[in-house]
């Protein structure tokens, strides 16, 4: 299996790099680096932007080298959405498909990046999608953009840091609504509650993104570090905890009746009938 080939934009040069991650020959994650900020897009539109075990590869390699290349990230997915979860395409009895392990190795990465994370949302952030949006450091959405947790309708609950992320973010009310009721929290609602940094006019939240990057780039670098780290340590200080809890949580429920229902209703496109086992 080939190294997936990711654009590199530098200065408007397009370079072919062959070494960034493990994935195959699709363009899943298309990485371009202008000044010292590097956006990285999610570019699987088709699927919504959906996760896979080899897209999640992808994105550790290429965070990895983007910190050692920028002083800013911006983190995006190609339209209509800005990553819609997990694949549940290749879901399975017993698995999601997903190594938790990896996730949980992504999620600790984006904690400890030394450099400002920035999620330009333009549309469905779901499940993983949540998370990876709420570990940026800042969030720039449309007002069409929206957060959501829908684990329970197939079963499953909220993984990826979702349970520590969005609590320290809205509150534990407000968070508990969020995960059992997986309601959608659009664009303008989303900042006042606490879950965005800002809205952006429609179609202009990666440009806004990409300036605040440009921003943060330009910034005091070592102080910018120390105070997300700070933060960070101050807010959510057991995401490593949150991310085993949540592993052993749903391990235990990818076993379940209910979940293989939930799968299935989702194939089909129909409403789950789950039996509670």
């Amino acid at each position: 299996m080939h190294d997936p080939v990711i654009l590199y934009i530098i200065h408007g040069w397009t370079l072919d790099f062959n070494h960034y991650g493990t994935g195959n020959d699709v363009t899943d994650l298309r990485a371009s680096k202008h000044d010292d900020v590097t956006t990285l897009e999610l570019n699987r539109p088709e699927r919504l932007n959906a996760l896979t075990a080899e897209l999640l590869e992808d994105l550790i390699a290429a965070l990895d080298r983007a910190e050692k290349e920028s002083r800013a990230i911006v983190i995006t997915g190609a339209t209509p959405a800005f990553c819609s979860g997990a694949d549940l395409s290749s879901a399975k009895a017993g698995s999601s498909g997903i190594d938790l392990k990896r996730v949980t190795d992504l999620m600790n990465q984006l904690y400890n990046l030394n450099i400002p994370t920035i999620a330009a949302v333009g549309g469905a952030a779901a499940g993983f999608g949540c998370s990876l949006a709420l570990a940026c450091d800042y969030s720039v959405v449309s007002s069409k953009a929206f957060f959501m947790l829908a684990f329970t309708r197939v079963g499953l609950m909220p993984d990826s840091g979702a349970t520590a992320l969005v609590t320290a973010s809205i509150g534990r009310h407000r968070a508990m609504k969020m995960a059992l009721t997986g309601e959608r929290i659009y664009g303008e609602e989303a900042v006042a509650i606490g879950l965005a940094s800002e809205v952006a006019a429609d179609q202009d939240h990666l440009r806004t993104a990409q300036l605040r990057a440009g921003q943060f780039a330009q910034g005091a670098t070592l102080a910018l570090e120390r105070t997300k780290h700070a933060i960070n340590a101050t807010s959510i200080p057991k995401l490593d905890d949150a991310l085993e809890r949540e592993s052993q949580g749903q391990s235990f429920l990818h076993s379940t009746n209910d979940y293989i229902e939930g799968v299935s209703a989702f194939s089909e496109k129909r409403k789950p009938v789950f039996s509670g086992n």
